[in-house]
């Protein structure tokens, strides 16, 4: 199959030879220029301009595996061929790593990696091999019999006849990628093909390795939150513990906890910090800690706690306020006492009933010069879940806050009956139902957390 019909490509050889001898006097109109340079002045514009479009799709993409798929699309459109593939792989060996096809299954891209590594393009690039530090072009792969038999076979399965292959590099970061399109036919791309494409993925490169650098961040803040929450739910005799939690790209600052208590009892606290990134991290560290410790110290009352950890943040952040909601559970006898600082009310779900527990309404630590608010005491029936949640599941629903309560509302009374023995099966209802396309829609910079109680 021939390649497809491409527009002109940028200019590999600006050069035009112009005389500038005239044979007339200089009062006379200068001749128009020839057929050739105007053809050559279009095609400079239209390579101008097609570069300039790709360019700015790809600059729209904000994930490495959008970025991957532009510039994979982009390539093939600029060298005329229809499909390939990017083998993602920094040489930094510190990931992330993946294979992205054009054109290409998922199994055609297992035969492809069936063949040996140093016998690829790809595989040259990515290794680091003698003469493959720029392009590789392989114009005939069923005639040139000195390539490897298996890389032979593969392309003869899947239908492929050349390959074109450029390693995707910057100054700062090195090879981060390798890329390979693929040609129906015997082909190899003309040289302002080579041209062009060489300039998009330069370009290409410093926006991978950009991306590159934030998906790490992202990837080191959550790591980091993961480990300073709780790693699993103890076993209490009476209560089944679930819990959800969604963190924000740039870090999150909700928190939760459950804790075992002495004499049986558990305690369990979901919270809020101001702010965000590293620095509210830190500090949501810190509050959670000493949470952990005033709740073993006075966890009996669930005010002392609070007002000690609202002493903790004037201490260690100054500037800082934080809502909390701390929960003292003798589950034997099916009794929470609980106290909130400016924090949302949780949630009782059962067969009788689906409503708010009435807390009094109190001010976030650290806003006034003395925090202070009565306990509230519950009795849930047995079956019935508590759910304790941060105001980010509000938030990202995208309405009102009045209309986002009546929507958990809503969504906690509509856990089916075979569900709601299961506090897990609880929870995910309740995140479907409040957020249909998953905890990324909505305010990207909100935390979500449900942690849900089930007593016997």
């Amino acid at each position: 199959m021939s390649a497809p019909h491409l527009p002109k490509v940028a200019g590999i050889d600006p050069t035009v030879s112009v005389s500038t001898h005239t044979d007339g006097p200089l009062s006379e109109e200068p001749a128009a220029p020839s057929a050739f340079v105007q053809d050559r002045l279009a095609g400079w514009v239209s390579d101008l301009t097609t570069l300039h479009e790709l360019t700015e799709r790809l600059a729209r993409t904000s994930t490495l595996d959008d970025a991957l798929h532009e510039l994979l699309d982009a390539g093939a459109a600029l060298v005329g061929a229809r499909r390939g593939l990017i083998a993602f792989e920094p040489s930094d060996r510190r990931g992330p790593v993946s294979t992205i096809g054009l054109g290409l299954a998922h199994a055609e891209l297992g035969q492809i990696e069936t063949v040996p590594r140093s016998a690829t393009s790809y595989g040259r690039i990515l290794e680091g091999l003698p003469n493959a530090e720029g392009p590789l072009t392989t114009p005939d792969l069923p005639g040139d019999t000195g390539l490897d038999p298996r890389r032979r076979e593969v392309a003869a399965r899947l239908g492929y006849a050349a390959s074109y292959a450029l390693p995707i590099t910057t100054d700062r970061t090195g090879r981060l990628a390798a890329a390979v399109w693929l040609y129906d036919e015997p082909a190899e791309p003309l040289e302002r093909q080579r041209h062009l494409v060489g300039l998009y993925t330069g370009y290409a490169a410093e926006h991978l390795a950009r991306l590159l650098e934030l998906e790490r961040a992202r990837t080191d803040v959550a790591t980091v939150t993961e480990e300073l929450l709780p790693s699993r739910m103890p076993r209490i005799p009476g209560v089944e513990l679930a819990v959800r939690h969604h963190a924000a790209p740039q870090g999150g600052n909700d928190w939760y906890d459950a804790l075992a208590l002495p004499e049986g009892a558990l305690g369990l606290a979901v919270g809020s910090v101001s702010g965000s990134g590293p620095s509210a991290l830190a500090a949501m560290g810190r509050l959670r800690a000493g949470l952990r410790a005033y709740a073993v110290m006075e966890g009996e009352d669930p005010v002392a706690v609070l007002s000690d950890l609202e002493l903790l943040l004037r201490l260690t952040e100054p500037a800082r306020c934080a809502t909390a909601l701390f929960a003292y559970c003798e589950p034997a006898r099916r009794k929470i006492l609980l106290a909130g600082a400016g924090h949302t009310p949780p949630l009782i779900v059962g067969d009788r009933r689906t409503e708010y527990v009435e807390t009094t309404l109190s001010a976030p630590l650290g806003m006034l010069a003395c925090w202070e608010a009565p306990s509230v005491e519950i009795a849930p029936a047995p079956g019935e879940t508590v759910l304790l949640y941060t105001d980010g599941l509000l938030r990202r629903a995208g309405d009102s806050m009045d209309r986002a309560f009546a929507r958990l509302h809503s969504a906690a009374a509509s856990v089916p009956r075979a569900l709601r023995h299961d506090a897990a099966s609880v929870a995910d209802h309740v995140l479907r139902t409040m957020l249909p396309d998953g905890p990324e829609q909505g305010d990207d910079t909100e935390d979500v957390v449900v942690l849900a109680a089930r007593f016997d």
